[in-house]
């Protein structure tokens, strides 16, 4: 009894929002007002676990049904993880979690590990691009698949392409915005990934399309990119930059840098956040390993150290919070065949991630930044926004 009220007394701390506990026939409401959801604790969660990391804690205590949520996830994690700011974490306890090896052999496990879970996976309730990153919802009635062609042809707009350009894309996924920028601005594409899954994709689609003269995809490391000894017109990296680690940042925009000719656009599209931090255990061990969201100054900050002219930063972060949710509609949606594919464990924790991830980014917890910029100055670009 006393470990269940200690319990109890740690989850008090997040009484913004009124909620109530249930544990073992008992029944505690934290804060003022109507309990807007319940969490119903099956097995009590010890302190110790709460204290050295909250989110670890509740998160494995939610994939493995030991505490159930009554009432919406998304709503229930939206005002939980509101209050972030609560939460406990042992960083020296966590240091390994927290502080991965950068090496390329671990970096490529780390993608692997989220990115190579099988493209029938991400095929179910991603939409037909195969898009696995921020939409934009030009009206509130756009489908998941229009924003994502909506986001697509913005990125291809602000680069300012011309036939015959060349098309770099660093982490380029399953390769639908280089497919496009082909065949709508007949420039010629290449696209890296780590992700073997990915790379399959890629190249069947290439194939369907009949675009192996223009367009080609490579397992690379973006550390390699300087042996391509290839120099591109244009460069994309949309949601990559995330995964490289903060001792790699800079050393990624010189891997860049190397590749990009003079005069030549750079679009960054990149999760970020308003400081510098280590990053969420649970989604380190979970979700993206090793991944770390960049602060948008220090990005700002290496681009100036390596004269990259800044044209313009966007925030579409509302617009991630809705992706997200219509994710997570398409995976509700067939729960029951990703269940046959792994295990009711794996389909709570995606849950998991995909509300969290939606709640953080309503939040401003983190946020969703464009930032395009030039090698040295030019002159020549149009100004290029949707509002």
């Amino acid at each position: 009894m006393m470990e269940e009220r200690a319990m109890v007394h740690f989850l008090s701390r997040f009484g913004e929002f009124p909620f109530l506990v249930k544990w073992n026939g008992h029944e505690d409401k934290i804060g003022q007002g109507s309990p807007a959801f319940a969490v119903n604790v099956k097995e009590m969660i010890p302190v110790r676990k709460l204290a050295d990391s909250t989110s670890l804690a509740l998160g494995e205590a939610y994939m493995q049904g030991k505490l159930e949520v009554e009432g919406d996830l998304y709503h229930a994690l939206d005002c939980f993880l509101g209050q972030m700011g609560k939460f406990s974490v042992n960083k020296l306890r966590l240091k390994g979690l927290l502080h991965p090896s950068n090496s390329k052999k671990n970096q490529k496990k780390e993608v692997c590990s989220h990115y190579d879970l099988g493209n029938d996976f991400y095929k179910l309730w991603l939409d037909d691009t195969m898009n696995y990153s921020c939409g934009y919802f030009r009206t509130d009635t756009d489908t998941l698949k229009e924003a994502q062609e909506n986001k697509t042809n913005y990125i291809l707009k602000k680069l300012a392409l011309k036939e015959g350009m060349s098309l770099l894309d660093i982490g380029c996924g399953w390769g639908y915005l280089l497919i496009r920028a082909v065949k709508e601005y007949k420039v010629k594409g290449t696209g890296i990934t780590l992700s073997k899954e990915q790379y399959d994709g890629f190249r069947a689609r290439i194939e369907e399309e009949g675009l192996e003269h223009l367009l080609e995809v490579k397992l690379l490391d973006y550390r390699d990119l300087a042996g391509c000894g290839r120099q591109f017109d244009r460069i994309v990296s949309v949601g990559m930059v995330e995964h490289v680690g903060r001792e790699n940042y800079g050393l990624f925009l010189d891997r860049a840098d190397k590749v990009l000719k003079p005069g030549g656009v750079f679009l960054l599209h990149f999760i970020s956040s308003l400081k510098e931090h280590d990053g969420d255990p649970w989604i380190k061990k979970y979700i993206f390993p090793g991944g770390v969201i960049p602060s948008l100054r220090e990005i700002v900050s290496l681009m100036g150290d390596r004269d990259y002219h800044i044209l313009d930063v966007e925030n579409l972060r509302s617009h991630y919070n809705k992706t997200l949710l219509c994710w997570e509609e398409n995976f509700k949606a067939h729960r029951e065949e990703i269940c046959q594919m792994f295990d009711e464990e794996f389909v709570r924790m995606w849950e998991l991630y995909l509300c969290s991830c939606a709640a953080t980014f309503h939040n401003g917890i983190i946020d969703l930044h464009q930032i395009l910029a030039t090698k040295g100055v030019n002159n020549e670009l149009p100004r290029v926004r949707w509002y």
